[in-house]
């Protein structure tokens, strides 16, 4: 309880107190003690305005820092100016100027998904660190460098937040499937990037593609429950157990997109949503409208055309034409990123052994199972190959 609390109102205390002092980089540090006071004391004694006590215990830290830092002259005009921030409710878009600033453009990837998640979603470094599976000490750096690049930018949300929805799928897309290590999926990042799109969802309830963007989440996290098995093995799409799941998400991701699609112009989250709509709502994957999945394909190849879109348009092209159809289609793919990619041999693989040419199926699956670096990724594959040299 305790901890959700904390990070829904992180956003809106590092808010307040960068547009009172300035300099986010000492502004986030402030807030990160407050967090850590409040989580060692708020247990026994909850105070009856959390925002407001999390400002103000915030806001003597950044005045303590001018004290120590600034020679005596700075110091006594910074201290003059540095009392404590009016602790009334902020405004709800400060969780998008928030999310912008973590998303500038300075910034590169790693580091606006690292001071995303440290200074929005509330996280620590080490959680940060563990979800990502890289050294604690490299995301400190990430964030470090990101807040120094940030001194002297201005505090106000401009410009249009798709750098935002991009960095938000970024942290969804790597809990979902997890690209390297023993797990399949990375439950702490999916869960963040959801609560954080809601966040923003509030901020801008007519943004179709920000609707389509947590529709998309919900319906793809909906299947979460029967991606792994009791042993820890991936279990593949046409061998869930649907009854596991969430229909919560389902009906609340159905919902929303098709609000989006009927209230706002078509964007590429909204038709990613669509198609895990058809397949949340199919019973199977044979009664899946595979055709109605193949016509939303080719308007997303239009509208945000990808080497992931090319390759999972070949799938539902295979469903509707035949295995051949789709090969032909894959190896028509002129997309230098999907040269190497695992991905293209594993759809290779399973339209090969579709179309019944069982040697030319196990070697890709082979080959996708060496590029993959996710541990269940390899397992799977292998042991697809292996099933199928017992054949």
């Amino acid at each position: 309880m305790i901890p959700d609390l904390l990070r829904s109102l992180t956003p809106q205390v590092v808010t307040a107190l960068v547009r009172r002092y300035g300099d986010f980089d000492a502004c986030e540090d402030a807030v990160q003690e407050a967090l850590l006071a409040a989580s060692q004391q708020w247990p026994s004694a909850m105070p009856d305005n959390p925002k407001g006590w999390l400002i103000t215990t915030a806001s003597r830290r950044r005045i303590e820092q001018l004290r120590s830092e600034t020679a005596r002259q700075r110091r006594e005009a910074a201290v003059a100016l540095a009392e404590p921030p009016d602790p009334a409710p902020v405004a709800v878009d400060d969780t998008l100027t928030l999310l912008l600033l973590c998303c500038h453009p300075s910034l590169s990837r790693p580091s606006q998904v690292a001071l995303t998640l440290r200074a929005v979603g509330g996280l620590t470094t080490a959680e940060i660190a563990r979800a990502f599976l890289v050294p604690e000490a490299t995301i400190g750096q990430r964030i470090s460098r990101a807040k120094r690049s940030l001194r002297g930018e201005r505090f106000v949300a401009s410009g249009s937040p798709d750098r935002v929805l991009e960095v938000l799928y970024l942290i969804f897309t790597e809990g979902h499937t997890a690209s390297s290590g023993d797990a399949v999926n990375r439950v702490e990042l999916t869960t963040e990037a959801i609560r954080l799109t809601r966040q923003l969802r509030a901020s801008l309830p007519e943004d179709g593609e920000v609707t389509g963007l947590l529709a998309l989440m919900l319906l793809t996290d909906a299947r979460r429950p029967a991606r792994v098995s009791p042993s820890g093995e991936l279990v593949p799409l046409a061998s869930q157990d649907r009854s596991l799941w969430n229909r919560e998400f389902i009906a609340e991701g159905i919902a929303l997109i098709t609000g989006a699609l009927s209230s706002s112009p078509i964007g590429p989250y909204q038709l990613q949503a669509a198609i895990a709509a058809v397949h949340d709502e199919a019973a199977s994957t044979e009664t899946t409208d595979w055709a109605q999945i193949l016509t939303l394909y080719d308007l997303l190849r239009v509208v945000a055309p990808g080497p992931m879109v090319t390759v999972n348009r070949v799938v539902a092209l295979a469903q509707v034409a035949g295995p051949e159809a789709g090969l032909a289609e894959l190896a028509a793919a002129s997309d230098p990123a999907l040269a190497a990619h695992h991905r293209v041999d594993a759809v290779r693989a399973h339209l090969l052994e579709l179309s019944g040419d069982v040697t030319g199926a196990r070697e890709a699956y082979l080959a996708a199972a060496e590029r993959t670096l996710s541990v269940p990724e390899q397992g799977y594959l292998r042991s697809r190959a292996a099933a199928l040299a017992e054949a």
